[in-house]
């Protein structure tokens, strides 16, 4: 990878075995990345940035101005989002494994043992996380392969920090953020339609965008819903 200097702001250059240049600006830093085809030379590249420099400024100033969420400690009412709803967390001890309760819309019980520590807290939360966010994923997979005649070989959950979800179109397979879990469902079958269009589709050209406006015409109104929620201190919008 290198780097070019565009304004004052840092530019980094992939080289990719593609047709088009394609640019992205990722929070929360406002890193500017673009991937260049092989053949394209740094003249053609640095014009290509100076032409989205408006582009650049205005995203940048947009993912400086989202809300964050602080580091979370895993204590007594703290706040804490399940599906795009916030939640209250209160602390329970028990003598068995650790595990996690919704209590109606208002709290989210986390039942650990007497000696718990943070990273205890935080892994039983996080695997709860985990576990949600599956259930709903297998009916929303099926749903989407029917509509956009496509087959997901592959489909998991991780912890990822730099996009919401990854598609390797040659092996079919599909990768969402954990993060995903705490945002409401529409936002998660946003993410998942876009990624299963990009087995269709590879890059995000004008035909990706008219897919996604056939099969998800709302899919605009969503990116602009999760890109206003507060996100965690580390983790990126899409």
């Amino acid at each position: 990878m290198k780097q070019i200097k565009i304004s004052n702001i840092i530019v980094d250059v992939v080289r990719k075995d593609i047709k088009n240049m394609h640019l992205a600006v990722y929070p929360p830093t406002g890193r500017v990345r673009i991937a260049a085809p092989l053949r394209v030379n740094e003249d053609a590249i640095r014009l290509f940035a100076i032409s989205k420099l408006d582009w650049i400024k205005r995203n940048q100033r947009k993912f400086e101005n989202q809300e964050r969420i602080s580091p979370r400690e895993y204590k007594e009412r703290e706040s804490h989002y399940f599906q795009g709803r916030r939640y209250l967390l209160r602390i329970k001890e028990t003598v068995r494994a650790g595990r996690v309760d919704l209590k109606g819309k208002t709290y989210l019980d986390l039942y650990v043992r007497n000696n718990a520590n943070l990273e205890s807290r935080k892994r039983i939360l996080k695997e709860w996380y985990r576990k949600e966010l599956k259930k709903v994923l297998p009916e929303l997979i099926e749903h989407w392969e029917n509509k956009i005649g496509v087959k997901v070989d592959f489909w998991g959950v991780r912890q990822m920090k730099t996009k919401w979800g990854s598609c390797n179109v040659e092996q079919k397979r599909i990768w969402l953020n954990l993060e995903l879990s705490k945002k409401p469902i529409h936002c998660i079958e946003y993410i998942l339609v876009h990624e299963m269009i990009h087995l269709i589709e590879r890059n995000h050209n004008d035909r990706f965008k008219s897919y996604m406006d056939s099969f998800l015409p709302n899919w605009k109104k969503f990116k602009d819903e999760l890109s206003r929620i507060p996100v965690s201190h580390v983790y990126w919008s899409y």
